[in-house]
Parts: structure tokens; C-alpha cells; sequence
């Protein structure tokens, strides 16, 4: 019997924290369709801010302003957190007419969010907020209200902030996300704000540090055969050889493909002249550069799997390969 009652109450458990998490899934959904041209008018009051974002909540708020705070500072867009307790005692002094305030309350009556409100409006500090209370004494005094109401928690007894600090976390997010897009944020930009990331690691990371050169790099000159490239290819075993004028100038490329259609062509393929089987002014890129931009070379139509990294006089110094990225996690 007691395995059975304890079964049960497994297959309860299992049973409500699906229900909660559907739930949940059903508030974001609700708050989705939801969206309006409050939404724009968010997005534009943010663009729009030429000093910083400042994020206000308390309780179970707090916890979500901080995360909102942080998303938007590591997205492009400066922002910081002050706690409101902190802030009726001083902190508020951190905020100015130049900056935007986000104040979150579900009811919009929290008592130490509705005494910063005069203090911002004395400082003239436009105010976007997000509640569940469309009606309540927040939303009548901010620029701009994003609807984050929900119409039950979700933890059975309808009291403990669940869905509606979901809304609140899920809206700031997606407003760091519409933000990212109106900045034109790159992954260049994400790297350079995360430098201690493996992500930033990876995306700072320069065609120099990945490439072959000296001894690894396969060169032909431009006067010599097919057979000459064929073994400079096998020995090097990069599937390519950069072509070089007696200058040492980069003129061309052979790679494996172009030995394949060479072969389709000609009976007799070794000692065929490497200037008509190679293909011309290949794609470059010097060693400074970053390798997630070598990878965009390559992914250029038509797709390469081999770059030439030249100096200034277009003197081959290394030779950059796809297996290269994809070991450096930059490609997949």
C-alpha cells in the first residue's frame, strides 16, 4: 500500500509541475498576443536614452530588475540596477533627466515604488513601466506601460509572484532583444563587452592566431606544373596551394576542386600549365583580422574552404582552412 500512496504522489508532483509550467507557457502566450504600440513606444523612449537605463523593482522584483539590468548592459544598452529601498534614501540621486527609469510592480502600488515616482518627475526622468495593473498610480504616471498582467499565479493558492515575475523577466528580455536588433548589435560587439567568455574568446580571436605559414604553407610558383602543385598539395596537406609570381605575389589558388575539373578535361592532367587550371584573384584576408570575419569570406557564395592571409603587397604569409574555425568553436 505504501508504495502505491508513494507512487501517487509521484505521478502529483509530476502531474503539477507540468501544470505549472504549462501555465506559465500559456501567461507568455497570453502576454505575446497582447503586445501593442505601447511595445514601440518602449523601444523608442530606450533608443532614444542618452544617459543610462535604470532598473527598479522590490521583492521578487528586485531579483527580476537585476537580470533585466543585467541583459540590457551586456547587450548594448547601459543599464544598472538600484533597489528602491536604496534609492528613497539617497541612491536616487544616481538617476537623472537624461536617463530612463523602468519601474516594475505587479500591482503598481507598491508603496516604495510610488514614493520615487514625485522624485523622478521633479528630475524630469521618463518612466516605462511594467505591471500587471493597467489602472494602478504607476501606470498613470509613466511615459510608457507595457501590460504584463496575468490572471492567476500558477502556485495553487494564487499568492507567491510566478507568472507574473515570468511576464516581467520574459518582457525584458525580449525588450533587450528589440533593442539589440534598433542598435544593429553584432557579434563583434557581444564579444567585446563578454572578453572573459569563451563566446568573446572565441570571437576576438585573430586570423594570425589559427593560420598555417612557414613550413605548413603550401606554395607553387606560377611557372610550374600541375605535378609540381599536386605534391606541394599532398605534402602540405592543406587540399589547396596559393600560385606566387616570381615577386612572391599572390596570383591564384588549386585546389582540390580544380584538379577534379582538370581531370574531367584532360587525358593527360600532371603537366598541364598551373596558370590555366587554377582559379584566379582568390579571396584574401590579412593576419589582424578576426577569424569570425575570415569565416564570413568563406561563406560567401561560392563557399571556400581555404584562405589566403596576405601582407599589404599581397605576399601570402599564411593560409587560414575551415577546420581551422570549426576547432577554434568559431564554425560549425
Amino acid at each position: 500500500m505504501k508504495n502505491t500512496d508513494s507512487n501517487n504522489q509521484l505521478a502529483n508532483h509530476q502531474e503539477r509541475i507540468r501544470d505549472v509550467l504549462m501555465h506559465q507557457a500559456d501567461v507568455l502566450k497570453s502576454i505575446a498576443e497582447r503586445i501593442d504600440s505601447s511595445a514601440d513606444r518602449a523601444v523608442e523612449l530606450l533608443v532614444g536614452c542618452s544617459g543610462k537605463i535604470v532598473v527598479m523593482g522590490i521583492g521578487k522584483c528586485a531579483h527580476i530588475g537585476g537580470k533585466i539590468a543585467a541583459t540590457l548592459a551586456s547587450t548594448g544598452s547601459p543599464a544598472y540596477f538600484i533597489h528602491p529601498g536604496e534609492a528613497i534614501h539617497g541612491d536616487i540621486g544616481m538617476a537623472g533627466p537624461n536617463d530612463v527609469v523602468i519601474l516594475l510592480s505587479n500591482s503598481g502600488e507598491t508603496p516604495e515604488i510610488k514614493a520615487i515616482i514625485p522624485i523622478l518627475k521633479r528630475l524630469g526622468t521618463p518612466i516605462l513601466s511594467l505591471t500587471g495593473n493597467a489602472k494602478s498610480t504607476l501606470s498613470n504616471c509613466s511615459q510608457v506601460t507595457l501590460d504584463t498582467s496575468v490572471s492567476n499565479e500558477g502556485d495553487g493558492l494564487n499568492l507567491a509572484p510566478m507568472a507574473s515575475t515570468t511576464a516581467m523577466l520574459a518582457l525584458g528580455d525580449a525588450l533587450a532583444a528589440a533593442l539589440m536588433l534598433r542598435r544593429a548589435f553584432t557579434e563583434q560587439d557581444y564579444a567585446e563587452l563578454h572578453p572573459g567568455g569563451s563566446l568573446g574568446q572565441q570571437l576576438l580571436c585573430t586570423v594570425e592566431e589559427l593560420m598555417h605559414m612557414g613550413d605548413e604553407l603550401p606554395v607553387t610558383p606560377a611557372d610550374g606544373t600541375v605535378q609540381m602543385a599536386i605534391l606541394e598539395m599532398t605534402q602540405k596537406r592543406l587540399g589547396a596551394t596559393l600560385v606566387v609570381e616570381p615577386e612572391g605575389i599572390l596570383v591564384g589558388i588549386l585546389t582540390d576542386g580544380d584538379l577534379r575539373r582538370l581531370l574531367e578535361r584532360e587525358d593527360h592532367p600532371k603537366d598541364a600549365l598551373l596558370t590555366d587550371s587554377m582559379t584566379t584573384n582568390p579571396r584574401t584576408i590579412e593576419k589582424h583580422e578576426l577569424a569570425v570575419d575570415a569565416l564570413r569570406l568563406m561563406e560567401e557564395v561560392p563557399k571556400i574552404t581555404l584562405l589566403a592571409v596576405v601582407d599589404s603587397q599581397r605576399h601570402p604569409i599564411g593560409a587560414l582552412h575551415i577546420h581551422d574555425l570549426i576547432r577554434a568553436g568559431i564554425a560549425r
